[in-house]
Parts: C-alpha cells; structure tokens; sequence
C-alpha cells in the first residue's frame, strides 16, 4: 500500500493523502482581491488529486505585499473576494484548503517577476518597506524602516485579524511564511537582524517576534484546526541562520501548538550560494522532523511519483509539497496514484478519464457511459 496515498489527522482535519499543492504566488490580484483568474487557477488545482492545497502568500498588510499584485487579507473586501473561490472549490473537491498568511518585509514593493522583480520606488508607485533592521536587501534598494514597539505591536495584530478572517472564511488550516527572505525570516536571521534590543542578537532574542507572532495567530485560530510555519532552513551564507537554529526554532514552534513546519531555504540576500538539485532540500525537513519531533513537509525539485513515495516511506518528511511540477501537471495526484497503485478522489464529470488498466482510480464508480 502507498504511504504517500495514506491519510494524516492534523487536529480535527484528516487530509486524504499526504501531497500538498504548495502555496504559489501569482501575482494577479486586483488591489489584494482574487479574480477569475484565482478561480481557475486554484479551482484546477483542487482537483489535483492532493490531499491539501495552499494557496498563495497572503499578505496581512497592504505594505507586506511583495508585488502591487499579490492577495490579501486585511479587510472587508479582500475577505469577500475568496468566498466565490472557496465555494467553488467546497462544491467540487475534497482536499482541506489553508491559507498561506505573509509579510514581506524589506523584499515588498517589488514590481512582478515578469517585469524584472526589481524594487519600486515611492515615486514610481511603491511604498516605504519595514524590517528588523534598517538594511536594505541589496545594494541600490531604499533602505526599509526600522521597526519600532509599535511597529511591530501593528504587524502582530494585522497577523491576528487575517487569522480571523481565514477562521470566518472557513479554512482548513493556516500556514505562517517564516521563509524566503521576508519579515518573518529577516526577524531570524543575523544576516538582516542587526538589533541590540530584546529581539536582536541572540538566537533567543531573534525567534521572540516570529514566536510571538506564532502564538497570537494560533490563540486567533479555531483549536480544532492546524496552524503550521514555512521556515527557510538555511540562509546558504556564513554566519547566517542555519538548520541547528532552525531545530530550535522549530521545538519551540512545537512547544506552542505548530502542527507542522514546511523546510525551505534561502532568500534573506541575493549573495546566497545554492546548490538545486532533485530532493536538495529534504536533509532540511529530516533534520527538523528528527531534530524537533514535529510533523514537516518537504519542498524543493520534488517531481516523480517514486521519488515522493520515498520521501514520506522513508520517514524523511510527513508530506511533501509540489508547487511548479503542479503547474506543469495539474493531474499529478491522479498520475502518482495510477502509479502506485492507489486510488483518488475527482469530481463525477471526471470519472470516465481513468486510463486503460486503472479502472477503480477514482474507487470502483460507475461512469454512467450507455
């Protein structure tokens, strides 16, 4: 029997399997608000075959958005703009949906990826960035501002009131982006947290916003429903964050109720030195799942079926999570099911594409051909 085809009970959510669509920005949104191109996008992805779907970074905060168009969820219209997604994705699919909560700190005001990323500036169109530290992330970009008490006391409580607009709109779970460079992360790491306060310095003191954060959204969440964290593993940098922080960050994620810690890495400099390869990232989330004892996802050039069997078989990883192999093929559950021998759910329409051999792909359904 498959493991990656087995369920998992995070709470009072039981996912069907252990594949996740990773949450993948698309920077399409309307002033924060999803579209009819969200609908497709996510709608498709739904009926992946995974057992859970993520959607995009979400930001709290206007100014912790990454690009003009990424999703939000910090008011009365961008909340509604994800009721007509998630009924539709309700009536079609079983996966359990999670919202991926976001700021992105020093890397926000940046134009989309197709026009080149580069920082906006407040005379083109941008905003003032904020940070732990007033460094910019590379050299020629404004330098962000500083965050004070208040500053901070303002971002945990936009945390908070997205946390409750993801607990009215009926989410399954919430997943915290503590990675890739942005506020979160830049809080954890040396290389972009330069304070001498009480959140500075020390591994003590750099994980105290991030676990104050952790824990206002988790109190904010209903108890019966996980809440995880994206953590970027490693800065690949000397003398930068690193897994032995990591673990001990994650223990005391644990501590506080995190149901799981997807391992990531990179992104806090672009003097960073990464080596890709297929499954480059899975000592991460071995290394967190023996290391703190908490369930991980694994991420990163994660593509064949066998391979994602392997990964949760071995014990390396409880789920993994694939994000542009989805895109590539959106059917991929389906085709990794067909492969292993396991079954899957998809909605009737769809019952009658199970290939030559594989008739009880969806379960033994009837397709109603006369």
């Amino acid at each position: 029997m498959s493991v990656l085809f087995s369920p998992l009970k995070l709470r009072e959510i039981t996912l069907s399997n252990r594949i996740v669509v990773s949450p993948m920005c698309q920077y399409s949104a309307e002033d924060g608000e999803l579209n009819s191109w969200h609908l497709a996008h996510l709608l498709g992805l739904s009926i992946s075959g995974a057992g859970m779907l993520c959607t995009e970074g979400t930001a709290v905060t206007p100014e912790g958005r990454i690009t003009p168009g990424d999703l939000g969820l910090w008011d009365d219209k961008t909340e509604a703009s994800f009721v007509p997604v998630l009924a539709a994705i309700r009536k079609y699919s079983k996966a359990a949906v999670t919202v991926q909560l976001a700021h992105a700190g020093r890397k926000a005001s940046s134009h989309v990826p197709w026009r080149g990323g580069e920082q906006i500036s407040v005379s083109d169109g941008g905003w003032a960035t904020e940070a732990p530290s007033a460094l910019e992330h590379k050299p020629g970009e404004a330098r962000p501002r500083e965050l004070d008490s208040a500053g901070m006391k303002r971002v945990r409580s936009a945390f908070v009131e997205a946390t409750k607009r993801a607990a009215r709109l009926g989410f399954d779970g919430v997943e915290i982006h503590g990675a890739h460079g942005y506020l979160v992360h830049e809080f954890l790491s040396p290389v972009s947290n330069q304070r001498t306060d009480e959140y500075g310095g020390s591994l003590a003191n750099r994980m105290r916003f991030p676990l104050e954060i952790f824990e206002a959204v988790r109190e904010a969440f209903p108890a019966g429903k996980p809440v995880g964290v994206k953590v970027s593993a490693t800065d690949w940098m000397e003398n930068g964050w690193d897994l032995a922080q990591t673990v001990e960050y994650a223990r005391e994620l644990k501590k506080r109720g995190a149901d799981w810690v997807t391992a990531s890495s990179g992104g806090i400099s672009p003097l960073q030195k990464i080596k890709a390869a297929p499954g480059y990232q899975l000592p991460f989330a071995e290394g967190v799942k023996k290391g703190a004892e908490v369930n991980t996802i694994a991420v990163g050039l994660i593509t064949e079926p066998r391979q994602a069997e392997e990964i949760v078989a071995s014990g390396t990883a409880d789920l993994v999570a694939l994000a542009r192999a989805m895109l590539y093929d959106p059917r991929w559950g389906w085709h990794a099911a067909a492969e292993l021998g396991a079954k899957v759910q998809a909605p009737p329409p769809y019952w009658r594409a199970t290939p030559h051999g594989h008739h009880d792909l969806f379960g033994d359904v009837n397709s109603g051909l006369r």
